[in-house]
């Protein structure tokens, strides 16, 4: 496998160039992180962001996950 291929070959298969990857996923890297924080941070006060990690993690498998699967052509779950 060439090394152009190494970087391209995942971005392709969801319809994104290197750089539409590139960025998307650190968007999805730095609020996986935000919001790990904000839950570590609800772990010792648990009056404080009640809610952030799991609105986070909805609204991210909205957008990577069932996002997705509408943009393919196959029916997103209800979920």
């Amino acid at each position: 496998m060439g090394l152009r291929r190494l970087f391209t070959e995942h971005p392709s298969s969801i319809g994104e160039t290197y750089w539409q990857h590139l960025l998307h996923a650190s968007a999805f890297a730095f609020r996986m992180i935000a919001s790990g924080a904000a839950c570590l941070l609800h772990a010792f006060l648990p009056f404080v962001f009640v809610n952030r990690a799991s609105d986070a993690i909805i609204e991210l498998h909205r957008s990577m996950v069932a996002g997705r699967r509408t943009d393919r052509g196959v029916q997103a779950s209800p979920n």
